[in-house]
């Protein structure tokens, strides 16, 4: 089998995701470079936890043709092929459903970073890229023309996000960090006394995000 540490990698970086609460079920992937002409990609409809090594596809940058793996390539490979295209640096790219930043997805709009220290991860304002089907080629097309240098994470519009990084590890902190700003997002939106929330329920939901929050100090102090 080759690029065996390269598909044993995205089975690591699958399962660290899921144990974070980022990846759910058989929702989300997970793409690293191969080499110059390939990059390695979760199947399709495959539990994390169950998922091996043999299991991980590996495909062409040039056609998107499935040259390895067990089972069939996740939906959105050509999702991650333009996107690694895109950032030659890049080694990983993740896609999750992750529960907060997916919620803010609905609103359509860019996500403005306030941290300082997420700015430097993040870049200093996350784009959302127009609705598409899941797995489509204009899904695709319209990530890939928002890809910038100095930008490394993107919304999806009703669907979920997508973290690069120069490793896994890069890519993780990102999707942490998003996660923790879109929390901190909805926190002050929760705690303005104009919006109209009962204050039991106003209670449970900032509770609920500086949760989110506190998470994504403990991780990134580790």
């Amino acid at each position: 089998m080759k690029f065996q540490e390269t598909r044993a990698a995205v089975v690591r970086t699958c399962i660290t995701l899921a144990d974070q609460g980022f990846l759910a079920g058989t929702g989300g992937n997970v793409a690293l470079r191969a080499d110059e002409d390939h990059f390695a990609v979760t199947p399709s409809a495959t539990d994390y936890y169950a998922m091996s090594a043999a299991d991980v596809c590996v495909v062409r940058f040039s056609d998107k043709e499935q040259v390895e793996g067990e089972r069939e390539a996740s939906v959105e490979a050509g999702l991650h092929a333009g996107v690694l295209k895109a950032r030659p640096e890049c080694r990983a790219s993740v896609h999750t459903h992750q529960p907060i930043a997916s919620a803010y997805t609905l609103l359509a709009r860019p996500l403005e970073v306030q941290d300082s220290r997420h700015r430097e991860l993040l870049g200093a304002r996350i784009p959302c890229v127009g609705y598409a089907p899941s797995g489509t080629g204009l899904l695709a097309a319209r990530v890939a023309r928002a890809i910038k240098p100095d930008t490394n994470a993107y919304l999806m519009r009703n669907h979920g996000v997508i973290c690069v990084g120069k490793d896994a590890e890069e890519a993780m902190a990102r999707v942490a960090a998003l996660e923790s700003e879109c929390a901190a997002f909805f926190e002050t939106r929760a705690a303005n006394e104009s919006v109209a929330l009962d204050p039991s329920v106003r209670a449970l939901v900032i509770a609920a995000l500086r949760s989110a929050v506190r998470d994504e100090l403990q991780e990134t102090e580790r």
